[in-house]
């Protein structure tokens, strides 16, 4: 038998020469280090070439490209006209008339006064319009940024006992949200936001989402004393406790009114898209006529909350407030790296959907110091971290804006209520922001994005419902916590545990394919096929070797029980790797000495040119002979099982 398997050894040896046809992998022609270098580190960060409109340009127009580079609307404002007004003039007073509710509201989850919301609509988005490249997102305060600033402060100071502090150290934290935003633009690593998976994403939001409509249950049943904890069974518990002695009928009354009002005119708006201004307006129309019944009906004594005074007037200046000293330094800068990177990942989202739906591109860096730096001028005119709204960007392209002169629109309808409105407002009753945030957050629950992701990718599930019941029984950055984590966990184990897959050839082809997606490929005899999907790492060597050796004990077991000949040849079909390190290579050779003992010849299919330049130089090739590596499966099988060929 021994004479057997050798002849039938030297047979395919010897066929090696019979087939001219079959083609050699080449070697790479060697790079210079430095070239080498530089070229890998211009792909990672510059893959877009941001300097190639700068190519061959004199030094005035060099100057002029680079100030719209920095101030993108000194390019787009050439060709403006009194069409585009018309669509931005139109646009922006209806995100106005939106966020002017809403930015009242937030501001109460920021747990700073109702002007602070205000402010953050005045300020950010003037600045952007001249530095950000999106034609649809509207800037403001958001829902979840809101919350988590709020959350993240109150663990470190009192906002109600100690309100100057903690106004402080939210203007400290917003000042380093910018600059961690402005840097990851200028270094290029916005890549660093995409590490939160869309899964996480969509569990965080939604377990936000129903924290904050939990919280609002305060101003909607007329609640005074309510737990400052987030987490569900805390929050029902105060509900619950003060059901008897601290609901208050009036304002349950006025909030569950026009809270259906709310729900109905987002439900028009959702059937008929003609009618997008009206879930638009409806929260400005709900401030007005609660505003004016409780001023008629003195409804503030019996019970409803009402939001009181507004400061009247423009942002005064917060620049000698921010903590660059002291103890507070360092948690407004923790803090300010959080709630910057949430910020960031939801206005970059928004502005990819809506540049994708108008097809036009968006540079994500130019995106990342736009917002940088709306929020450090923000921190130092008392302004809290301002985004993309989602809600307020989708009315705002549903109005037909055409470019970021809807931010400046709705930054000058602001003003003029920071100026004139605002003594208006005091009647406000609680219970109306309430239902607004809660109509507002309720868009944030994405159910049909959460049972795609079940049967899509289970341990994307995972990840969605870590992020979501984090958000809701434990806090919001617990939950966001957990989100970054199993997202980090799903990348590690893809990582550290790639697939490998036996390969057959396809009937009536020259293909060879997964055995387990292509049930009708055939193995070929005496030989095993494995194709390696992952680039071979230290993280990952040991376990592919092992795994392989598995393989090939597996079926010589199934072969010797069905008294079928042993295998003699071992192809590894590389086309998925797409690099190799020492400890890869390593992996290779222990494999290689591995299957000599077991009179098993290793066979190499079709390498890249990073993984065979790193064979060669290694001298893995010259180990294993340059014969027995080639540029398909199909001409290894050739060479290494040519009866087998040939039948075929």
């Amino acid at each position: 038998m021994d004479r057997e398997e050798i002849a039938v050894r030297n047979l395919s040896s010897s066929n090696r020469h019979m087939f001219p046809y079959v083609h050699k992998v080449g070697v790479p022609p060697k790079k210079h280090p430095w070239k080498e270098f530089s070229a890998t580190l211009k792909e990672t960060f510059f893959a877009d070439d941001p300097l190639r409109t700068f190519k061959d340009q004199s030094r005035s127009r060099k100057f002029v490209l680079a100030m719209q580079a920095v101030f993108p609307i000194l390019d787009w404002g050439r060709s403006y006209n009194l069409a585009k007004l018309k669509g931005d003039l139109i646009a922006g007073l209806t995100i106005a008339s939106l966020c002017i509710p809403q930015d009242i509201g937030y501001s109460k989850l920021a747990n700073l006064a109702p002007q602070y919301g205000l402010y953050s609509s005045f300020v950010p988005p003037l600045i952007y319009a001249f530095m950000g490249s999106s034609r649809d997102i509207a800037i403001g305060p958001v829902a979840v940024v809101s919350l988590l600033l709020g959350t993240l402060l109150q663990n470190e100071i009192d906002p109600t006992n100690n309100a100057v502090e903690y106004r402080r150290l939210a203007f400290t934290a917003t000042f380093f949200a910018g600059i961690t935003q402005a840097i990851l633009g200028i270094l290029r690593l916005g890549f660093l936001i995409d590490f939160l998976s869309h899964a996480a994403i969509v569990g965080f939001m939604g377990g936000a989402a129903i924290t904050i409509a939990l919280q609002q249950l305060k101003g909607l049943l007329g609640i005074k004393k309510f737990t400052k904890k987030t987490d569900i069974i805390s929050v029902m518990q105060s509900v619950w406790g003060s059901a008897y002695h601290g609901w208050n009928w009036q304002t349950i009354v006025i909030g569950a009114t026009f809270l259906a009002f709310l729900l109905l005119a987002k439900y028009i708006g959702k059937k008929n898209k003609k009618l997008f201004w009206v879930p638009a307006i409806a929260p400005l129309i709900s401030v007005i006529l609660s505003t004016v019944f409780v001023y008629i009906t003195h409804a503030e004594k019996r019970g409803v909350q009402i939001v009181k005074h507004i400061d009247k007037g423009i942002n005064p200046s917060s620049m000698n407030q921010i903590y660059f000293t002291g103890e507070y330094l360092s948690k407004g800068f923790r803090i300010g790296i959080v709630a910057g990177m949430i910020a960031l990942t939801e206005a970059v989202a928004i502005g990819r959907t809506f540049a994708a739906t108008k097809d036009y591109q968006l540079d994500g860096n130019k995106e990342m110091v736009a917002l940088g730096a709306m929020n450090i001028v923000g921190s130092m005119t008392s302004c809290y971290v301002a985004t993309g709204s989602f809600s307020r960007s989708a009315v705002n392209y549903m109005a037909g804006c055409q470019t970021a002169v809807s931010n400046i629109v709705m930054s000058f309808v602001v003003f003029l209520t920071l100026m004139f409105i605002t003594p208006l407002f005091e009647y406000t009753p609680n219970a109306i922001l309430s239902s607004i945030i809660i109509s507002a957050v309720i868009g944030l629950i994405d159910y049909k994005a959460a049972i795609l992701i079940w049967k899509t990718d289970k341990f994307d599930f995972v990840a969605c419902m870590g992020a979501f019941f984090g958000v809701v029984f434990a806090a919001v950055e617990i939950g966001l916590l957990i989100a970054v984590s199993i997202s980090f966990a799903k990348l590690l184990l893809q990582v550290t545990r790639p697939r490998i897959t036996i390969l057959g050839k396809i009937p009536r082809t020259n293909v060879y394919r997964n055995i387990q997606q292509y049930p009708e490929a055939t193995k070929v005899p005496g030989v095993l096929i494995v194709r390696v999907d992952s680039a071979i790492y230290f993280s990952n060597s040991n376990y592919i070797k092992e795994r392989i050796l598995r393989w090939l004990i597996d079926e010589e077991e199934r072969l010797k029980r069905g008294g079928l000949p042993q295998i003699q040849f071992l192809i590894v079909e590389m086309s998925p790797v797409t690099d190799i390190d020492t400890s890869g290579i390593h992996a290779l050779e222990e494999l290689y000495r591995s299957l000599q003992k077991r009179s098993v010849q290793l066979v190499l299919a079709n390498p890249g040119p990073n993984v065979m330049d790193k064979l060669h130089a290694s001298s893995f090739t010259s180990l294993i002979g340059e014969d027995n590596i080639f540029l398909t499966v199909a001409d290894a099988v050739l060479t290494c099982s040519p009866k087998f060929a040939e039948e075929v």
